[in-house]
């Protein structure tokens, strides 16, 4: 009967340090989600902007592309009235130039964003930007129709008006880009565009008398 009593004393101390080895699982279990596999703090998921494609694109550069583009498209809509409508020769040229340089940009855009198995912004009719009102610099219909109205000294002082807006709103879009985009081309043009418009805007406000 001796040889079992010490037996009958292990039972508890088994079944309790049981119960402790469980309870230490489940505190260790408890707090898994934020450590990783080495016990050094987990790192957070990175965000759908900060992801890198195989061709080093990401969210940011796709959305400064379909940006970029409609953005451009209603300053290349606004240079070609000045060719009928404005009297100011330096304005005309002006207007050519923004002409000469945003169309090829358009183009560029418009590639990468094919490349890149994006939709491209559709065209919209006439000078309808409605769709983008949203976009820095962005003019609403109304003001498009009234400038197209325009013409002489009154046209050339409302363009200049509008596109130095315009262009402020292009160089805020670049900004962000360079911010947070990752695609080096893409970070480049946006780097030309605050350089070009940035250069434009203190031209226009001479013009304009304000420089």
């Amino acid at each position: 009967m001796t040889f079992f009593r010490p037996l009958a004393r292990r039972v508890p101390l088994v079944a309790a340090t049981a119960a402790c080895a469980l309870a230490l699982a489940a505190c260790g279990s408890s707090d898994s989600g934020n450590h990783s596999g080495d016990g050094s703090p987990a790192k957070p998921a990175s965000s759908p902007s900060a992801r890198v494609s195989s061709d080093g694109h990401n969210a940011a550069d796709v959305a400064f592309a379909k940006g970029m583009i409609p953005h451009h498209r209603q300053a290349v809509e606004m240079a070609g009235l000045a060719a009928t409508r404005a009297s100011s020769p330096q304005v005309k040229e002006f207007a050519a130039q923004i002409k000469k340089a945003q169309a090829p940009e358009i183009r560029t855009l418009s590639g990468w964003l094919a490349a890149w198995h994006e939709p491209v912004p559709a065209e919209m009719p006439g000078m309808d930007h409605s769709a983008h009102s949203g976009m820095p610099g962005m003019k609403g219909m109304p003001e498009m129709a009234a400038l197209k109205k325009k013409s002489g000294k009154e046209f050339d002082r409302s363009f200049l008006e509008m596109m130095v807006g315009h262009h402020r709103g292009a160089v805020k879009m670049a900004g962000t880009e360079q911010d947070k985009g990752a695609y080096g081309r893409a970070k480049t043009l946006a780097t030309d565009i605050i350089r070009t418009q940035s250069a434009e805007i203190a031209r226009m406000n001479k013009l304009l008398g304000k420089g």
